[in-house]
């Protein structure tokens, strides 16, 4: 099986920066996409970002020019910088990777971080 394991949530003041990993390990044959997703209180989970294998990227609006997605390759690993922080990015935020575990592709997720941004 795949693992997906994030890092690097936590406390900050409206305005600061805060960086996300994610890591997958196991059974790898293929990594595809990966991303970000979140889910406020009360709220769905919604997309914010994602990146190809090969570096191509797509933001969700609310989040274009504050965030930035990488990812490194060869540790099978991608990051999220964050910053001018707001307190709607407040959420539990989850990393998602599409996966060739051989001729079969499948989504996993990581265990969710949280984000909390104080006004």
């Amino acid at each position: 099986q795949v693992q997906l394991v994030e890092s690097g949530g936590g406390l900050v003041q409206s305005g600061g920066s805060l960086r996300l990993s994610c890591a997958a390990s196991g059974r790898i044959f293929r990594l595809n996409a990966m991303g970000w997703y979140r889910q406020a209180p009360g709220k769905q989970r919604e997309w914010v970002v994602s990146i190809s294998s090969g570096g191509s990227t797509n933001y969700a609006d609310s989040v274009k020019g504050r965030f930035t997605i990488s990812r490194d390759n060869a540790k099978n690993t991608v990051y999220l910088e964050m910053n001018n922080l707001k307190p709607e990015d407040t959420a539990v935020y989850y990393c998602h990777a599409n996966v060739g575990t051989g001729p079969i592709l499948n989504d996993y997720w990581g265990q969710g971080t949280q984000v909390t941004v104080s006004s």
